[in-house]
């Protein structure tokens, strides 16, 4: 397999000092419990899980800033930890509460010394910048202090700024955090792009639904230390909830129905919005049943929100 990122059994504890009276203990405290994970070059995973599931301590352990205590990691074939001077020429990161853009300098001027940095050849990296700062919509701030950028204007450069040197593989943590909705969902747009149009990895932890469905392809779920589902997001979706969201519009008033399995979220002259409980009536039949009401003019299927999906799957897993 071709990965971007090979995890084999991957621990990390850490010791802490506790006092109980004037005696100091020592304790041990286990934060990654014996990770497995392949992510394939050029895919898109979001490493979720509830707070002190282990998501920072495992992306540190990936970018080379902690070791661990035992297992095997190699990031594009490197070990981070011992490596991580090479390994920095091919990945970028993003976080979401630490900015990376020096914030009295232009965005211009964090970008020249970026290129300074990894040794940019000039040619080259004039054209990667100019390429990012048209798709990023950077052309106006340029030479505006960060300081003055609106969070979403920072985070559009935040990214671009990470992937001026063409990384293979980019860590987002918490991305959008306390953007708006509306930058939420260009920043989302343009790390989808990337990844699609540029073959970059993406290995995000964020803690919006949001996030994950717009941006990944599959999502792992960490919980303790130790992943307790792992799969495409729409299959994540479906084994979790049997539900699905039908929207019903009619030509005419519609007549009442028995739908087995059913509950009415909303319904108006014209309109029904149902929840179908697709163990009891599979959508087929349901669609049939609807129609039974009276014509329909349209119809449409939707996946139930992915925050209850997640919501059910940390309580399952909750200790």
């Amino acid at each position: 397999m071709n990965c971007g990122v090979e995890i084999r059994d991957l621990k990390k504890t850490f010791t802490l000092a506790r006092w109980q009276g004037f005696r100091r203990r020592m304790t041990q405290v286990t934060a990654v419990d014996g990770v497995t994970l392949d992510v394939p070059a050029g895919q898109s995973v979001a490493f979720i899980g509830p707070n002190g599931a282990g998501k920072s301590t495992t992306i540190k352990i990936l970018t080379g800033i902690l070791h661990p205590s035992s297992g095997d990691v190699k990031v594009l074939g490197l070990v981070p930890w011992s490596q991580r001077r090479k390994l920095a020429q091919y990945i970028g990161a993003v976080f979401g509460q630490r900015s990376q853009l020096w914030y009295h300098l232009p965005p211009r001027d964090t970008f020249e010394l970026i290129a300074r940095i990894y040794g940019l050849e000039r040619g080259l990296y004039q054209m990667s910048r100019d390429a990012l700062v048209d798709r990023f919509d950077l052309g106006p701030l340029m030479d505006t202090p960060v300081r003055k950028l609106s969070l979403g204007q920072r985070m559009r450069a935040e990214v671009a700024a990470s992937l001026l040197h063409r990384p293979r593989v980019l860590f987002l943590d918490e991305p959008t955090i306390g953007l708006d909705a509306v930058a939420r969902q260009e920043l989302r747009d343009l790390v989808r792009e990337w990844n699609t149009r540029e073959g970059v990895t993406v290995f995000l932890t964020s803690h919006d639904a949001g996030d994950i469905e717009h941006v990944a392809d599959r999502v792992v779920v960490i919980n303790h230390g130790r992943v307790v589902v792992d799969g495409p997001v729409a299959e994540v979706r479906r084994r979790y909830v049997s539900t699905r969201i039908l929207r019903a519009q009619f030509q005419d008033r519609p007549r009442q129905i028995d739908l087995p399995g059913s509950v009415v979220k909303s319904r108006s002259a014209y309109e029904w919005v149902m929840e179908i409980d697709v163990t009891v009536t599979p959508v087929q039949n349901a669609i049939a049943k609807l129609a039974e009401a009276g014509p329909i003019a349209d119809i449409a299927v939707e996946d139930p929100p992915l925050e209850r999906v997640i919501t059910r799957i940390y309580k399952e897993h909750a200790p």
